[in-house]
């Protein structure tokens, strides 16, 4: 789905944070990113999501050479995508249920998207992956009362509800308990196989990155030094991302 060739990304005075990065990815993959900080994590996801320019290297999404379409096709485009952050961008006053359909809304007309209307298949179809996701119990309650893992769950309904194919989530259980970050992370593997996502998932806890990966990558100093199947990370890989 995704194939990248010598990336390469610099921040004025001339300090590189990506420096050639060359790689495939495909629909059914959960791809765990593991680096410290300053890697070049959140910048790869911001050039991959076309929100940062890069200096050099091509980019090809679904078969297209994005480095060759327009700014309208760029936008169209970027509706397939969804980031998912640390700290979810929900409205914190509306229900789990209404935060979920603010994304579907999108979609639909804009005589609908203005008036906020939804249909009852509108709102079948968020009750849906709220219970996908273990929330069905608390559609009605307002996100600020939810805990940290609920929210990042309510984030990851939105990305589906949207019709997200490629979902980049940046630091997604930081600052979760272990239990928390557990569910998210159970949640994106599954919908990952299940509705042939690609995800990329940044880490910080190599632990986590071994289970639920399909593939770790190892990116340290711009560079991507670890590229494999997901599995325990020998030590000689772990000193080569940290």
């Amino acid at each position: 789905m995704i194939i990248v060739r010598n990336l390469s990304k610099s921040f004025p005075p001339g300090r590189r944070v990506l420096d050639k990065l060359s790689f495939q990815a495909d629909e059914g993959e959960l791809i765990a990113l593991l680096g410290a900080s300053g890697s070049g994590k959140t910048t790869l996801f911001r050039c991959l999501m076309l929100k940062e320019k890069w200096d050099d290297g091509q980019y090809i999404y679904g078969g297209t050479d994005i480095t060759q379409i327009n700014a309208w096709d760029k936008i169209k485009l970027r509706k397939e995508w969804a980031y998912l952050e640390e700290k979810p961008s929900l409205n914190l006053k509306k229900s789990a249920l209404k935060n979920v359909l603010s994304a579907l809304l999108f979609k639909k007309s804009w005589i609908r998207f203005l008036t906020g209307t939804v249909s009852e298949d509108d709102h079948m179809e968020a009750m849906d992956y709220l219970d996908k996701v273990g929330l069905l119990d608390k559609a009605q309650e307002p996100v600020e009362k939810l805990s940290g893992g609920e929210k990042q769950r309510v984030a990851i309904c939105k990305a589906l509800i949207k019709g997200a194919k490629v979902i980049f989530a940046d630091e997604p259980v930081s600052g979760l308990d272990p239990e928390a970050a557990m569910r998210v992370l159970e949640d994106l593997q599954h919908i990952c196989r299940k509705e042939k996502l690609l995800v990329f998932c940044s880490l910080h806890q190599v632990e986590l990155a071994e289970k639920f990966g399909s593939r770790i990558w190892g990116l340290s100093d711009g560079k991507l030094t670890v590229d494999i199947a997901g599995r325990r990370l020998t030590q000689r890989e772990k000193d080569l991302i940290f």
